[in-house]
């Protein structure tokens, strides 16, 4: 039997799956892990090869490198040229990918593609104000940036623990108005509760070097307060819960926020 010939490896099929490694959990990338195979059926693949590209991705994550932890040795320059332009220009490319995966699954423009449930994509429609009356191109920039970080997170506030989507916010460390270069970059988010995203939005509490929550004068002014006292002060010289790639916080965007957004 003649062997199928080969899908070659487009422009666009790279963008498609840097945004699914950005997604996926480490260690969930097997050709038969169903995200991967509907995704791969979806851009003409087989599943394998799909697979085999996610898993070459991840030899270029600088997180796996710093713990020893390797993909495929077998990515290729043009891997390495997307990655790195991929990386180098998310503030566009991260949209763009977006809307390349977008498409795969429909051409309706009001739906949002959702990765939140473990090996199955789903179809949503905004459900919030911000998001009802944000352009097409900003919604799928705000999508990438909210699953990246979300997901490398596991789905978890990384100060709380807790687990539960519609109480999780993908948290810019330097604000998204003031840092239009940096709001599609999963380095500059943190998975936190709306309770821990409106505290360190507002200044109440930041990070050490040590990625230690530390917790404001200002936010002690109103202690004694049981409930408030309950959220805070357990996690108080905790460090967070890191994710497992690509979104480890950024120590100048910390150093940042310390700095200049923190109350002291």
């Amino acid at each position: 039997m003649a062997k199928a010939t080969a899908v070659k490896w487009t422009r666009e099929h790279l963008l498609i799956a840097l945004n699914l490694y950005c997604k996926l959990p480490f260690g969930c990338f097997s050709a038969t892990n169903a995200v991967v195979k509907e995704v791969a059926a979806k851009m003409g693949r087989s599943a394998s090869s799909l697979s085999m590209k996610l898993c070459n991705l991840a030899s270029f994550d600088p997180v796996h490198r710093a713990r020893g932890v390797k993909g495929l040795e077998g990515a290729s320059k043009q891997d390495r040229a997307m990655w790195d332009e991929f990386q180098a220009n998310l503030a566009v490319l991260g949209e763009e990918s977006e809307e390349k995966l977008h498409n795969l699954f429909t051409q309706d423009a009001e739906q949002d593609l959702d990765f939140l449930e473990r090996g199955k994509v789903q179809l949503v429609r905004p459900s919030g104000p911000t998001e009802m009356v944000a352009s097409v191109k900003v919604r799928r920039g705000q999508q990438f940036f909210r699953q990246t970080v979300l997901n490398s997170y596991d789905i978890r506030c990384c100060i709380s623990d807790i687990n539960v989507p519609r109480l999780l916010v993908a948290s810019h460390i330097k604000p998204w108005g003031k840092f239009p270069g940096e709001r599609l970059n999963p380095r500059n988010g943190l998975c936190l509760s709306k309770l821990h995203d409106a505290a360190f939005d507002g200044g109440l509490i930041t990070l050490d070097d040590n990625l230690r929550v530390v917790l404001s004068r200002e936010l002690r002014n109103y202690f004694p307060q049981a409930a408030l006292e309950q959220n805070f002060v357990p996690y108080e010289g905790k460090p967070i819960r890191l994710p497992d790639k690509v979104a480890e916080p950024d120590a100048e965007f910390l150093r940042y926020h310390r700095e200049t957004l923190f109350l002291q």
